[in-house]
């Protein structure tokens, strides 16, 4: 494109301005130029051209009519072209451009059109060839940032040595991944990773009081796994603005497959250090050289951390296993992190008092709920381990531990193995179709009296067994007289066939009520 100020400096052309338009008007990108006759020539003219005429419409439409129709086009502005008929630029069309606020350029008869064309033409050459080179400037410059290992924020500088934009590379998952001139908040990453999942992706997002964005998707194996995000609408950006963040993001997909490259190796890794550590024997002489390449300390005292999805088929999703090798390098805690289909383990060195281990847990989970709205994640903790030859059994009730509540509806989203009870563990030992079927059997009865009759046999029950069967406490909590508690109960062991008076049978019934809570 060229602007009004640059035909203006050529003074072959013997132009003049007689209407400058609006502040800045002359300084405007135009997008080309279009010599018409017509008296309404506003099918044919795009956007941003100069409308170049000798007035031969003047006998078909008033100048007022011609200049409107011009503006309906949204022209850049229009040059006039004198002739031996006319002389002079009329009045009639300089007092219509300005009362439109329209530029108008005036050319003397001995210049035709052609020449502004022609000197369109080398102005176009001349920009175009000058954006070939700083394209190929600037890809020479990237490849090298990357070569150099400068990263996504390398990439980033290199595009705003050109253009001063505000810029920021974020990933599918919603992590901030490099930023130049721009911050974003938890919301705006989750619009950005909310319109990298359409499809096709969005061409832009909305981001709140930050207005709204271009986006640039970054593929690195065929898939969309990232964007460069301008903090501008697309409108606002020139063509030299937008290819330059077209190629940068090209170049930004070299980086990300770099390091999904380098993540995949990391996980195998880590996936391999719980194999030796379960596997035990031989191997296990292997897990504190693994260790230490994660940067943890196999001397001890080392955490366990195992962590999954509740309340869904899926326990763990793609990307979970990122999210907590994430947060964990936000708290600067080195930490073996690997994903599996169960749930995703974390070594850590811990040597904090071990109750504030509970406490990260916590932050970790509140973190991944951000990152998985609606989804309910929970953590199971171990015991710490003194050292690296003592991580198996640690593994072992950490995951245990983490199994139990996935099977929890509601409760604790952090538990320690040894707060779980044991009729827990024993319970996680058995398939969930036998536990149902043992549950629905038993309490079954109470809730088809509960149901048919209004009663509240059920609720009686869990009061009862919560007040570790004492009879006074109970009626208080349910607000009934002793013998309405006693003949509560006298049916349920009618309905159920089981003694709340005696442990046994009180065993049972706690169970199947434990049973319905984690179902």
């Amino acid at each position: 494109m060229f602007t009004l100020a640059a035909l203006l400096r050529h003074a072959s052309l013997e132009l003049r301005v007689l209407v400058p338009g609006p502040p800045g008007a002359l300084d405007a990108p135009v997008a080309w130029v279009h010599n018409t006759e017509l008296p309404d020539p506003s099918r044919y003219v795009r956007e941003g051209e100069l409308v170049m005429t000798n007035g031969l419409w003047a006998d078909q439409v008033t100048a007022a009519r011609f200049v409107a129709n011009v503006r309906t086009a949204r022209a850049a502005g229009i040059m006039f072209g004198l002739r031996a008929e006319t002389p002079r630029t009329p009045q009639a069309l300089v007092d219509a451009c300005r009362e439109a606020g329209l530029p108008l350029l005036e050319i003397s008869v001995a210049v035709p059109f052609t020449e502004v064309s022609q000197v369109v033409a080398g102005m176009s050459t001349d920009e175009r060839k000058q954006a070939l080179v700083s394209m190929v400037r600037r890809g020479d410059a990237l490849a090298t940032a990357i070569s150099r290992g400068a990263g996504a924020s390398g990439v980033l500088d290199v595009l705003r040595g050109d253009h001063d934009l505000p810029l920021a590379v974020v990933d599918r998952m919603g992590r901030s991944l490099a930023v130049a001139g721009a911050e974003l908040d938890g919301d705006q990453l989750h619009a950005v990773a909310e319109g990298l999942a359409r499809r096709p992706p969005a061409l832009e997002v909305d981001l709140g009081a930050a207005g709204r964005a271009a986006l640039f998707p970054v593929g690195a194996v065929g898939d969309i796994d990232a964007a460069l995000i301008c903090l501008q609408p697309l409108r606002e950006l020139a063509a030299v603005e937008r290819e330059a963040l077209e190629q940068t993001a090209r170049f930004l997909s070299l980086e990300v497959a770099k390091q999904q490259a380098v993540q995949a190796i990391e996980m195998r890794f880590a996936s391999e250090l719980l194999e030796m550590v379960l596997s035990g024997g031989r191997r296990a002489a292997e897990v504190p050289g693994r260790l230490r390449a994660f940067g943890v300390d196999p001397g001890g005292p080392l955490a366990v951390c195992a962590v999954a999805f509740a309340d869904g088929e899926a326990a763990t999703i793609h990307g979970l296993a990122e999210v907590i090798g994430e947060f964990f390098a936000r708290e600067g805690v080195p930490a073996v992190v690997a994903g599996g289909t169960q749930d995703v383990v974390a070594v850590l060195p811990w040597r904090n008092p071990e109750s504030e281990l509970p406490l990260l847990a916590r932050r970790l989970v509140s973190g991944i709920e951000r990152r998985f709205p609606g989804l309910r994640p929970v953590a199971g903790l171990s015991g710490l381990a003194p050292h690296a030859a003592e991580l198996r059994p640690r593994l072992l009730q950490s995951r245990e531990a983490c199994r139990v509540l996935r099977r929890t509806r509601s409760g604790p989203a952090v538990r320690g193995f040894a707060e779980l009870g044991t009729h827990r563990l024993l319970l996680g030992l058995l398939d969930e179709e036998t536990l149902h079927q043992f549950s629905h059997e038993l309490l079954g009865p109470l809730r088809e009296h509960d149901a048919r009759r209004g009663g509240e046999l059920e609720l009686t029950l869990r009061a009862f067994l919560d007040h570790d069967g004492q009879w006074a406490a109970t009626a208080g909590v349910l607000h009934v007289h002793v013998n309405t508690l006693r003949n509560r109960l006298t049916k349920i062991t009618e309905l159920t066939g089981r003694d709340v008076g005696r442990t046994e049978d009180r065993v049972d019934l706690f169970l199947a009520l434990t049973i319905d809570a984690m179902d």
